[in-house]
C-alpha cells in the first residue's frame, strides 16, 4: 500500500487539480474523493438531449479517450503488491437464477459499454467501462482518467454518461448520465496512477422512441430534443426505462485478493499500435484471458508503483474496461477486481503486448462502498418531458 503525504511545513510540486487549487472541488472523507457531475435533473436532462440529439450524431462521432501510442514503453516488476487487509468481495446482480449452461464460446457480459464525454478541448470521447453492484443499482466502474480531465487540469469531464451495449449510435439499454464521481484523493489531487479507479453514480436510464410531430404550442412546451421545419414541428418524446442493474445487471466487485488470479477483461480497443497498425475498430467489445503478474508493475513516469499486469495484445481505447475474476459463462458475472489503466509493449516490437491495472485493495473497497449507498434518481417526468 502506497501513502502520498504533503511534507510538514515544506511545499510539495504537484500536478493536475492541486496545481489549480482545491477550494470547492473535492469533498473527502479519509481517502475518498466525490465530485459532482450532472447537478440536479436539470442539467441532467440538457446533457441526455446532447448526446440524444440528430438520431445520436453525437454518440457516433465521438472518438477513443486514449494515451498516445508513442508514449506506450515498458514497465518494470518488483516486489509483491500490497494487500492492506484480509480478501474481501460484492456479489453480483443479475441473471441470478439463470441456470448455467456449458459453452465453449465466451459470452460478452450484459454489463459492458461505453462512457462518454466532452473533453476540455471540446471533443466528444469515450472509454470502456462496466455496470456493477450496488444498493439502488445504479453505479459504473471505470478508469479514473475517463472521469477526469488530468490534460487540462479540469475537474470532471463534461456530458457524462454511460451507454451499455453501445453499437452504432445506439443504445439498446438507454442513456444513463452520470451524476456523482467516487474517486481516490490521490489521483483527484495528485493524478497518482495507482489510484486509476472511480465508481460513478448514474441516473436512471433515458430512452428516445422516435420524432412525433406536434403543434406550435406542445412544440414550444416540450422540453426535450426537438427540431423544426418551416411551419412542421417535431419533438422526441422520452422514457423513463428504469435503473441501470434492473436492466443489465451489476458485476461483484473483489479486493485484496492474491495475486497471479485468471481474469478475463473486456473492453473496445480503437487506437493503432505504436507501429502504425490498428487491428480494431472500437466498435465491438473485446477480451482476453489470462493470469495477472504475481510481482508489481512499476511506471514511474505515471506514478505507478502498484499496478498488476495481463498479457493482452489490445490498444487503447480499452481504457477503463473491467477486469473480472470468477467470471461464470453462463450467467455472464463475475467479480471486478481490476480496470484497464495503461498499455505496455514489453518486447519492445512496436506492438502492445500487456495492459495494467491499479491493484484492488482496502482503500479501494472504501471507495467502492461510499459510492455504492448513494441514490440517483430519475430524468424523465411522467408525459416523456425531461424535467427542467
Amino acid at each position: 500500500m502506497k501513502r502520498i503525504t504533503l511534507p510538514a511545513g515544506g511545499a510539495v510540486l504537484a500536478t493536475g487539480l492541486l496545481a489549480t487549487g482545491l477550494a470547492g472541488v473535492v469533498q473527502a472523507r479519509g481517502d475518498v474523493a466525490t465530485d459532482p457531475m450532472a447537478r440536479g435533473t436539470a442539467q441532467a436532462s440538457s446533457v441526455a438531449t446532447f448526446w440524444a440529439a440528430s438520431n445520436g450524431a453525437a454518440l457516433r462521432a465521438a472518438s477513443a479517450y486514449t494515451w498516445d501510442a508513442k508514449d506506450v514503453r515498458k514497465v518494470v516488476s518488483k516486489g509483491g503488491v500490497s494487500p492492506d487487509g484480509g480478501p474481501g468481495s460484492a456479489a453480483p446482480i443479475g441473471e441470478e437464477r439463470k441456470p448455467v449452461a456449458k459453452v465453449q464460446n465466451v459470452n460478452l457480459p450484459k454489463t459492458i459499454g461505453k462512457v462518454f464525454f466532452v473533453d476540455g478541448s471540446g471533443r466528444q470521447r469515450w472509454c470502456s467501462a462496466t455496470s456493477i453492484q450496488s444498493n439502488y443499482r445504479n453505479l459504473v466502474a471505470t478508469a479514473a482518467h475517463c472521469v477526469y480531465d488530468t490534460d487540462s487540469d479540469r475537474d470532471v469531464l463534461a456530458n457524462w454518461i454511460f451507454v451499455p451495449g453501445y453499437y452504432q449510435g445506439k443504445a439498446p439499454w438507454g442513456i444513463y448520465v452520470g451524476k456523482q464521481a467516487f474517486t481516490h484523493h490521490d489521483f483527484d489531487v495528485y493524478e497518482d496512477y495507482d489510484r486509476d479507479y472511480a465508481f460513478v453514480t448514474v441516473y436512471n436510464g433515458i430512452a428516445f422512441d422516435g420524432a412525433k410531430q406536434v403543434d406550435r404550442k406542445e412544440y414550444q412546451r416540450f422540453s426535450g430534443p426537438k427540431r423544426s421545419w418551416g411551419k412542421r414541428y417535431y419533438i422526441l418524446p422520452a422514457k423513463d426505462v428504469g435503473r441501470l442493474g434492473d436492466n443489465v445487471g451489476g458485476q461483484g466487485v473483489a479486493w485484496n485478493q492474491p495475486a497471479g488470479r485468471h481474469v478475463r477483461a473486456f473492453g473496445y480497443p480503437a487506437a493503432p499500435h505504436p507501429d502504425g497498425s490498428k487491428p480494431y475498430s472500437g466498435v465491438t467489445p473485446k477480451w482476453c484471458y489470462g493470469r495477472t503478474t504475481g510481482k508489481a508493475v512499476g511506471a514511474p513516469w505515471l506514478k505507478i508503483q502498484e499496478h498488476v499486469a495481463l498479457k493482452c495484445a489490445v490498444t487503447p481505447g480499452y481504457d477503463g474496461g473491467p477486469w473480472l475474476s470468477d467470471y461464470n459463462n453462463g450467467r455472464r458475472l463475475g467479480y471486478v477486481n481490476g480496470v484497464t489503466s495503461t498499455f505496455a509493449d514489453q518486447d519492445g516490437n512496436d506492438r502492445i503486448d500487456h495492459i495494467t491495472s491499479p491493484y484492488f485493495d482496502g482503500e479501494t473497497a472504501a471507495i467502492y462502498k461510499a459510492a455504492r449507498n448513494v441514490w440517483s434518481g430519475k430524468v424523465v417526468g411522467p408525459n416523456g418531458e425531461l424535467y427542467k
